[in-house]
């Protein structure tokens, strides 16, 4: 079922995207950390989340 939901990958769509970015301006000196600061951001606290679930279960189990 995710496998469905999944687009395939076309490089035609991936050369138009980075023509695109490219002719607004492309990216700037900062935005790399900026995208991984905001992925970490987002991402850590659920991973910790979960994390933090099994730990818990495997305390009351054992």
């Amino acid at each position: 079922m995710l496998f469905k939901r999944l687009k395939k990958f076309d490089p035609e769509k991936e050369k138009a995207l980075r023509d695109e970015i490219n002719a607004n301006g492309g990216l700037e000196k900062g935005d790399m950390f900026a995208m991984v600061t905001s992925a970490l951001l987002v991402f850590l606290p659920a991973a910790l989340l979960a994390l933090g679930v099994i730990v818990l279960l495997a305390y009351l189990l054992f």
